[in-house]
C-alpha cells in the first residue's frame, strides 16, 4: 500500500513539473487595437509548430475598396450579400474562391474588411501550417461580439497534412458546434483544395447508370463542399485586362495621367514580357507607368 502511494505521488510530481514546462495557453489580443490580425506561431528549421501561437494586430492592413474590383461584378455582389447577412447575424456560409491566379480572389476577401469594419466585421489571416490551431482561434473568438472571417489564402493541401483534418473539422464535422461569429473564407487555385492524379480516375467505378468516384476522390471533395459558397474566378481576355490597366492608371495618376493608345500598346507589352493577363499585372503596370511618368 505504501509502495503504491509511493509511486502515485512520484506521477503527481512528475506531472506538475511536466505542466511547469508547458508553454502558457494563448492569450487574447487587444481587440481595440486593430481591425485585422494574423496568428502568428513560431517554427523550428524544419517546420516543425514551438509553443503557442498568438493574434497579433495588423497595423496597416491592406486597403481595398469594392469600387476598385474591374470585371467581378457577380462574384462581388455574391460574396457581399453573404458577408452582409452575416454581420446582420443572419445565416451565412463559409466561402471557397477558386480558380486563376491574379484573378482577384483575395482582393475580394480584403474588400469585405473594408467594406464591413465599421459594422463589426473583423479579419483573421491563418497560413495552411497553422491550421492545427484552429480549435485554439476558435476559442479565442467564443463570446466576442464582433463578427470573425478567417482567411486562408493560397489553401492547398498535400496528403497526410494535419492543417487538413483541422479545417475539415471546424467547418463541419466537429462534436464541437462552430461560434456563430465566426466563418472562414478560403482562396486557391485548386478546386478541391488538393492534388488530384491521374491513377485516381482508375478507382471510379459505375453501380448501374451511375458513376461514383474513388475513395481518394470523395475524400478531396469532401472538404472542399464543406464550404456553402463556391465563386470561382477565369482568366481575363484582353479587354478585361486593358480596363483594370486603365482604371489603375487614371487612379493612381489622380488626374495627371491620360489613358491613350501609346500607354495602351505598354500594356500590351508588360503583359507579354509577363506571359499573363491578370488584374495583378494591370496592378504593377499601372504602378510602374505612373511612377515613370507622373
Amino acid at each position: 500500500m505504501n509502495e503504491s502511494a509511493d509511486v502515485l505521488s512520484r506521477v503527481e510530481n512528475l506531472l506538475t513539473r511536466l505542466e511547469a514546462l508547458l508553454p502558457n495557453p494563448p492569450s487574447p489580443p487587444d481587440w481595440t487595437a486593430a481591425r485585422a490580425f494574423r496568428w502568428i506561431r513560431h517554427h523550428s528549421a524544419r517546420g516543425t509548430p514551438q509553443g503557442h501561437g498568438q493574434l497579433l494586430p495588423v497595423r496597416r492592413p491592406h486597403r481595398i475598396r469594392l469600387d476598385d474590383l474591374c470585371g467581378i461584378d457577380e462574384q462581388a455582389q455574391r460574396i457581399e450579400q453573404n458577408t452582409r447577412q452575416f454581420i446582420a447575424g443572419r445565416h451565412a456560409n463559409n466561402v471557397l474562391l477558386t480558380g486563376a491566379r491574379g484573378t482577384g480572389k483575395s482582393s475580394l476577401v480584403k474588400a469585405m474588411l473594408d467594406r464591413f469594419s465599421d459594422e463589426g466585421l473583423r479579419l483573421i489571416e491563418m497560413d495552411r501550417q497553422d491550421l492545427m490551431d484552429l480549435p485554439e482561434v476558435v476559442t479565442l473568438l467564443t463570446g466576442r461580439p464582433e463578427r470573425f472571417i478567417i482567411f486562408c489564402d493560397d489553401l492547398s493541401f498535400e496528403s497526410g497534412d494535419p492543417g487538413y483534418k483541422a479545417l475539415k473539422s471546424v467547418l463541419d464535422g466537429s462534436i464541437a458546434g462552430v461560434p456563430e461569429n465566426l466563418l472562414i473564407y478560403a482562396t486557391s487555385n485548386r478546386r478541391h483544395l488538393m492534388p488530384e492524379y491521374m491513377d485516381e480516375n482508375l478507382e471510379t467505378h459505375r453501380i448501374g447508370d451511375e458513376i461514383h468516384p474513388g475513395e481518394r476522390v470523395e475524400e478531396k471533395i469532401s472538404l472542399s463542399e464543406r464550404f456553402g459558397l463556391w465563386l470561382s474566378f477565369y482568366p481575363f481576355d484582353q479587354d478585361h485586362y486593358l480596363a483594370i490597366c486603365q482604371y489603375w492608371v487614371t487612379e493612381l495618376g489622380q488626374g495627371k495621367a491620360r489613358w491613350n493608345d501609346t500607354v495602351r500598346q505598354e500594356a500590351l507589352q508588360w503583359s507579354l514580357s509577363r506571359g499573363s493577363r491578370n488584374g495583378r499585372v494591370a496592378w504593377q503596370f499601372a504602378r510602374d507607368w505612373v511612377g515613370r511618368n507622373v
